[in-house]
């Protein structure tokens, strides 16, 4: 016989064959609750389930290895269908889940044990049924869902078969399953593991759970995204320094969080409201660089020289003396200059591309530097010079009103930039 879930469903073969004498065991890699749910009437007669997961499921200690990612189905995806599967997202939304839940577990207790393969082993699955008088086995049945039984539509365009067999064909299966299920070396039991998931499923959540557990899925792909080459490297000594000792705990959320934007795409805006300290935010960011032997450049107005020269100074009004910070302070203007003197330096002799780091204050003023034809704009050239030539450069820009309600200059940029 063979069971296609459109003409023969496997959830009704199943509730023919079960009875009070029924001893279940299942290879799968999928239990829901809802499954229980529509064949509960003939499962809480039987005499006991034994579930096997097919691949290690609920166990946090297990490292996936390169060769087996192709083939492998996500831990939290088989963990997560318990509470109800892909297609049964009408189930989850029918505000009946916290009382099947309850159910549920209350019949685990009582009548099941879970256990999971701790790696992965090619292994029968299947459906199988031991009563008095015979034994039954749906092969290649893998998931104990309603969409698994039969009872909900999936979007495969294929259904997929399972051959029912009997007596000596069945029972070749139940020994494998059941020397697989006594062997400690290849199993873990996961009933209480199990048992905690549907808790959670059912249990009321006070408003602070719900509301961090809102936050981790919010931001959960930006989590995914941090690793050890984006997380600021607290080896170079940047928390030792001076202007981190300085800063207000805000203020060190945004130099780790600028870093990390930073090292991700090479750029980030610092845009804290006025008074907020942004220019010590950026110190902090640039000592950060400094102490990885990058070079910095700050692009500033000329009325704003004195405050970041004061900072690599070797005055005594200097607080932040100790650092000997060492960036080059240059002025906007400087950008549409070939020679001549500024700040110290000889704008002739300057190697632009040679600046790991670049740090604009009030960057605004770059924002409607429109794009010219017949001369070089200082965007062109800061573009050009500074971040495309030499050394691969990042950029942190600085300012209170970062919000550019300016439609036509979207569009004219993006034409010349583009050369449309």
């Amino acid at each position: 016989m063979i069971i296609d879930n459109i003409a023969t469903k496997l959830g009704d073969e199943l509730k023919k064959d079960l009875s009070e004498d029924s001893k279940l065991k299942f290879c799968a890699a999928y239990f829901s609750i809802y499954a229980f749910e529509e064949l509960k009437k003939e499962l809480k007669n039987i005499k006991g389930l034994s579930f096997l997961f097919n691949s290690p499921t609920f166990l946090k200690e297990y490292e996936l290895k390169k060769e087996e990612k192709k083939f492998y189905i996500p831990n939290f995806i088989r963990e997560r269908a318990i509470a109800g599967g892909e297609f049964e997202i009408k189930l989850r939304n029918s505000m009946s889940q916290k009382a099947i839940a309850k159910e549920c577990k209350t019949w685990i207790k009582d009548k099941a044990q879970f256990r999971s393969l701790t790696k992965m082993t090619n292994t029968n699955s299947g459906f199988f049924i031991e009563n008095k008088d015979k034994e039954t086995g749906y092969i290649g049945a893998d998931s104990f869902t309603t969409d698994g039984l039969g009872y909900t539509k999936t979007e495969q365009p294929i259904n997929k078969f399972y051959p029912k067999v009997e007596n000596k064909n069945a029972k070749q299966f139940i020994e494998q399953f059941d020397q697989i299920w006594n062997d400690k070396n290849l199993v873990k039991d996961v009933t209480g593991e199990v048992i905690n998931y549907i808790s959670s499923v059912h249990k009321e959540n006070s408003g602070q759970y719900l509301y961090f557990i809102t936050l981790y899925n919010i931001f959960s792909e930006f989590l995914e995204d941090i690793n050890e080459d984006t997380i600021a490297n607290e080896k170079t000594g940047f928390k030792e320094t001076e202007i981190w000792k300085m800063l207000y705990n805000f203020q060190k959320d945004a130099v780790l969080g600028g870093i990390n934007k930073i090292e991700r795409h090479n750029g980030c805006v610092l845009a804290d409201s006025v008074g907020l300290g942004k220019t010590f935010t950026a110190l902090g960011i640039i000592k950060y660089y400094e102490l990885r032997n990058k070079k910095t450049l700050v692009l500033c107005p000329k009325r704003l020289s004195d405050n970041w020269n004061t900072f690599k100074s070797n005055y005594k009004t200097n607080p932040l003396v100790s650092d000997r910070f060492s960036y080059d302070v240059l002025f906007h203007t400087d950008l549409s200059r070939e020679r001549g003197e500024s700040n110290g330096l000889k704008l002739d002799k300057i190697n632009w591309g040679n600046y790991d780091l670049v740090v604009i204050d009030e960057s605004h003023n770059f924002r409607n530097n429109s794009a010219r034809q017949e001369w070089e704009t200082r965007y062109q050239k800061l573009m050009r010079k500074v971040i495309k030539e030499g050394v691969k450069t990042k950029v942190l820009m600085l300012s209170a009103t970062p919000v550019n309600n300016h439609f036509f200059y979207h569009c004219t940029h993006y034409y010349h930039e583009n050369n449309c």
